[in-house]
């Protein structure tokens, strides 16, 4: 009976949420799938790569010596030329060190050394085992065919997939065009024919993914370029490689109705890879068809997957990133080759790299590890960390404006490799960060003077990934203080299947254990809540700021629960958050906080200090009236508490403390400073003192009234 009471509900939230227009392409789907139309067609059902004149409208290019003269005398332009390898090394001088080193990486690669999402380097060999994964050395069958794959039988495919996707050819270019080193083109094509070989056409994990695909031939077309003069792009290696490009081409086309279906970067990166085969593999029969696919993909997924507001689709900012990285490529590559892109679609790709940019902490380049963080970084051409988003922010800049934001460094290799030299000498406009009010994808950010606050409060107009509304990121001095988990996997072992996607690992209040919404499938959230901003206001003199939302997440309750979440900023670095929870009966509600690994001192009650390398800085936490219990856990053995994931599959500790108290109505609140402070609370009252000012906060006791009422600070700093 449960078994059919969950799926009633999850029939009645999709058939609101998606559709019925959707309904009935994921069930034709899932009966096309079952019956084997994805593999009826000869060319799917062929376990070998077929000849590359079938694909050609020239039969006379199927010479391997032919095409590889066509391929350096005739071929569609590229980022780059091949010819001018030795006038870039004057420009690498200006980023190589010791500690930034493409050279050093590429020789790892040699010795059969990968870098997994960019986190974890793992002895995979030359060549590696394709179709492992190195984590649990688990392994998909490579001779069945992609259809009948499933997505979570050999653990995580994404860690697979990662090698698969050749992000290691941009280092190895990378590498050669320093030095001409001879070793990176050869082992750049030497594990091509590896994957060649063991990956037969349609024929195992690697090919299930459209995605997936579009990301190989996006890297391959690279090593095309990069390499193209060594000594080791031989006419038989280009040859077949057309081939495995030509392939890929028809796996994309085959199935790309599905990626338009998930209604995320799939589908863009589906089109930005037919795009891309359609610009520079002209004499391909289907090469048009592609091309005009493509385009119309990549027109219309702008249109409805990203916001008027600039914010993407997903709510997560790494997948914010992949989508400008697509659209950089497609519109780079198609202005060098006379096909162009919109001019709105331009506008939406600048206002998103603009909403990237007021979410940025302004020394370190990160941004908040906000939503599904899944290690996916499809232009490495820098030696910036993954964590570091000014390489796409400088070259949406440079894409949209032709100027840059950042004064020289890293980040400007992105610029080198995508539109030349003449890039690096482009005028800086400097661009002011300010407080952000987002109220269509619901990102706000208040900023102090050195660093910010940032919390989303926003309605669900797509598939949620994670339940993690009016969360709070802290940032001071380029530190993130209160920091969100990230993403570990999404399919590892219990208990650590995806599980910081839950609302009880984020800076939140959570009621009876219970998620914001219900988990009814592994990347499915119902009900779909909705956030609500209800004030965002600055004093007169600037000292004050502040801002008010709630959400509905646990209206679905009998009876239910309301919270409200009200942020001030007091002074310059100091932030007060209050939290109102409020039902007719009694519930367990639970404030958590995760913080960043320093060394703290902990005393047991709601007062914490932590030595950052920046100074002192200290968070207290209380409620305002009854009893609570506290505790503080510094990496769990057995659960993901206190722990959090700065990169895909990849952990290290974290402090998690958290408030927890049974009423009916609760009032927490926490106070963040890098000052030294002293705290003292009444029922109706909160005084806090530090040796600068001292404020006077009156909560709001009435809901008709701003959960904070009234804020008065006197000393160094004097405001209301």
């Amino acid at each position: 009976m449960d078994t059919v009471w969950h799926s009633l509900r999850l029939f009645r939230y999709v058939l609101r949420y998606f559709g019925p227009g959707w309904i009935i392409f994921r069930v034709w789907y899932a009966f096309k799938k079952r019956i084997s139309t994805l593999s009826s067609t000869p060319r799917i059902e062929s376990r070998a790569f077929h000849p590359l004149d079938s694909y050609l409208t020239d039969p006379s290019l199927a010479v391997p010596e032919t095409y590889l003269d066509h391929r350096r005398l005739q071929a569609p332009r590229f980022f780059f030329s091949p010819d001018l390898r030795a006038s870039y090394s004057d420009y690498f001088a200006h980023w190589d060190t010791d500690e930034n080193n493409s050279v050093a990486e590429a020789d790892r690669i040699v010795q059969g050394e990968f870098r997994y999402f960019s986190a974890s380097w793992i002895p995979a060999g030359i060549p590696p085992k394709w179709h492992t994964n190195p984590f649990t050395k688990e392994h998909a069958p490579p001779d069945r065919h992609w259809t009948r794959i499933d997505d979570f039988s050999y653990g995580d495919i994404k860690a697979i997939w990662e090698i698969s996707r050749f992000g290691f050819v941009y280092t190895l270019v990378r590498a050669y065009w320093r030095t001409g080193d001879k070793r990176y083109p050869e082992v750049f094509w030497t594990l091509l024919e590896s994957w060649h070989d063991e990956n037969p056409p349609l024929q195992g994990p690697n090919w299930k993914c459209g995605q997936e695909t579009s990301f190989r031939v996006m890297a391959w077309c690279f090593g095309l370029y990069g390499f193209l003069n060594s000594d080791a792009t031989s006419p038989a290696r280009v040859h077949k490689l057309a081939g495995m490009i030509a392939v890929s081409g028809e796996r994309i086309a085959s199935d790309i109705d599905y990626a338009r279906s998930q209604q995320n970067n799939h589908i863009i990166s589906e089109g930005m890879g037919l795009w891309t085969i359609g610009i520079l593999f002209p004499e391909f029969k289907q090469a048009g068809r592609w091309l005009d696919q493509g385009s119309r993909v990549l027109e219309s997924s702008g249109e409805n997957l990203i916001y008027d507001d600039g914010a993407f689709v997903q709510h997560s900012l790494n997948y914010h990133r992949l989508m400008l990285h697509d659209y950089v490529w497609a519109y780079r590559l198609g202005s060098l080759n006379g096909k162009s892109l919109s001019d709105s679609l331009l506008m939406r790709l600048e206002r998103a790299g603009a909403l990237l940019y007021q979410l940025q902490d302004k020394s370190s380049g990160h941004v908040p590890r906000y939503g599904q963080n899944d290690g996916t970084l499809i232009l490495p051409l820098n030696d910036c960390d993954y964590q570091d988003f000014r390489p796409v922010i400088q070259s949406i800049q440079y894409l949209c404006k032709k100027t840059r934001c950042y004064p020289p460094g890293l980040w400007d290799e992105d610029l080198l490799w995508l539109w030349g030299p003449e890039a690096l000498s482009t005028p800086e406009a400097v661009l002011e960060r300010s407080d952000l009010q987002s109220d269509l994808s619901g990102y706000y950010v208040l900023r102090a003077s050195d660093g910010f606050l940032f919390t989303r409060c926003g309605h669900c107009k797509h598939r949620p990934g994670q339940a993690d509304t009016l969360h709070a990121d802290i940032w001071w001095r380029g530190q993130n203080i209160a920091i969100d988990p990230g993403t570990f996997s999404y399919n590892a072992p219990n208990p650590w299947g995806n599980p910081l996607a839950h609302t009880a690992y984020h800076n939140t209040v959570t009621v009876d254990d219970l998620d914001q919404m219900d988990r009814m499938k592994r990347f499915m959230w119902l009900p779909w809540l909705r956030g609500t901003k209800l004030q965002f206001t600055r004093s007169s003199g600037g000292v004050l700021v502040y801002w008010e939302g709630y959400h509905d997440g646990y209206w679905r309750l009998k009876p239910p629960v309301h919270h409200h979440r009200g942020i001030a900023r007091l002074g310059d670095e100091t932030w007060l958050i209050m939290d109102r929870l409020q039902s007719r009966e009694s519930h367990t509600y639970r404030l958590h906080w995760l913080l960043e690994d320093f060394p703290y001192d902990w005393d047991g009650t709601g007062r914490l200090n932590l030595e950052t390398s920046q100074g002192m800085y200290t968070i207290n936490m209380a409620v305002l009236s009854g009893v609570s219990s506290s505790s503080l856990v510094h990496v769990d053995p057995n659960t993901p508490r206190g722990w959090q994931a700065p990169y895909y599959y990849s952990r290290k500790p974290a402090i998690s403390v958290d408030l927890v108290q049974e009423s009916c109505e609760t009032w927490f609140w926490t106070l963040f400073s890098p000052l030294d402070t002293v705290v003292t609370h009444e029922e109706h009252s909160l005084t806090i003192k530090t040796n600068l000012w001292t404020a006077e906060v009156s909560p709001g006791m009435d809901e008709k009234v701003p959960l904070i009422r009234r804020i008065t600070i006197d000393g160094s700093h004097k405001d209301n």
